[in-house]
């Protein structure tokens, strides 16, 4: 499975022209693609009202749609924060550091705009798809 962060849903529905969102429009990727419950969160509470959020919700409940978070995955998750800590390297946002981890514990691969995932890529084997 394609997890799809939000840095590249939120540029999606903006109709912003970026390699992730060209991509995501021309690649036949749709079968693939899960959308985890937090990123789910993060779109919808940017939208402009509720008409808006109503829409987005619509269509992006076309896609497989899982829960992200939990206790095992939240022990993984902290163990791969010290990992990285360690290392120099503070994640910005928690919400990445689980979606990060959900990828790497489940075998997915993420599609993202956002610098927090590539030193989850570098050191700890998140899988990125290249755009």
């Amino acid at each position: 499975m394609i997890v799809v962060d939000s840095s590249v849903w939120i540029d999606y529905f903006r109709a912003k022209e970026t390699t992730a969102t060209r991509f995501l429009r021309t690649s036949s990727i749709e079968s693939h693609i899960l959308i985890g419950d937090v990123i789910l969160l993060e779109v919808l509470q940017g939208a402009e009202n509720d008409r808006h959020a109503y829409r987005m919700e619509s269509w992006l409940r076309s896609f497989r749609i899982q829960g992200m978070a939990g206790a095992n995955l939240a022990v993984a998750a902290s163990r791969n924060y010290r990992i990285l800590r360690a290392k120099g390297i503070t994640i910005r946002k928690t919400v990445d550091l689980i979606i990060g981890t959900f990828c790497i514990e489940h075998g997915h691969s993420l599609i993202h705009q956002d610098r927090d995932f590539n030193p989850m890529s570098e050191h700890l084997g998140l899988k990125i798809v290249e755009t």
